[in-house]
């Protein structure tokens, strides 16, 4: 199972239902779209990073693998959700 690939579609699924349930017209469906993906890359990109720099550095024992990866990802989430509402599509 290529567990990046599933989180993607399940990423696009959501994206197009959401739109769909709004009935947002056809620009404001391009707009969102563009939006959601150059966050989803934004996310991504600084995710990547992140694990990068931690690749370097000595971290305990058990915090090494997924257990960094679930801390790194709750607190870009808790960033991410301060960008929530500063446009709104009306």
């Amino acid at each position: 199972i290529f567990l990046p690939l599933i989180t993607v579609n399940c990423a696009i699924l959501r994206i197009t239902l959401f739109m769909v349930i709004r009935q947002y017209t056809f620009v404001q469906s391009i707009f969102f779209g563009i939006g959601s993906g150059v966050g989803w890359w934004l996310a991504i990109i600084a995710l990547a990073a992140i694990r990068e720099k931690m690749a370097k550095t000595k971290l305990p024992r058990g915090l090494e693998g997924p257990g960094i990866s679930f801390i790194i990802t709750g607190i870009m989430a808790l960033a991410f959700i301060g960008f929530s509402g500063i446009f709104t599509i009306s």
